[in-house]
């Protein structure tokens, strides 16, 4: 099955809209739930692709337990929102591959302004990155009123 099955039209046009950020979750160690905000893109295939300074806690959980779930709200519209159960299908430790994933982030998220993405992306290349490539399981879509 194609990864982005699960996606109508309505969820990926929203997902690929510009500015919004996602909450992921994933599990600590001893089961309590971490929540973190993050930078993601839709790939074309269907998954997300989040990245990190590899070594936080969200990263560690993701490479230790696949499951994980994104809410990505309508900054406009609090009721408007995709929430999404995935489970990490691909890890990313490639720098070349991991530094490029954030600097695409990084000029999506800053779109607006692309000399502070430029600096941001120059104080990325000195950290250590990591991409998660996420399969969606489900999709939970609350944009109709």
């Amino acid at each position: 099955m194609p990864h982005d099955a699960r996606l109508s039209a309505d969820v990926r046009a929203f997902l690929a809209g510009p500015g919004r950020f996602a909450t992921l979750a994933t599990i600590d160690p001893d089961g309590a739930p971490r929540q973190a905000v993050v930078w993601y893109r839709l790939d074309p295939d269907g998954r997300i692709t989040v990245n990190s300074a590899d070594g936080r806690r969200w990263p560690a959980n993701l490479r230790r337990d696949p499951r994980c779930s994104l809410a990505v709200p309508d900054g406009a519209d609090g009721y408007a929102f995709v929430a999404l159960t995935g489970r990490v299908a691909e890890v990313v430790d490639d720098q070349a591959v991991a530094q490029a994933d954030i600097a695409a982030l990084a000029r999506h998220y800053h779109a607006d302004d692309l000399a502070k993405a430029e600096r941001v992306i120059g104080r990325f290349r000195t950290q250590h990155r990591v991409s998660f490539r996420v399969e969606i399981v489900a999709v939970h879509d609350h944009l109709e009123d």
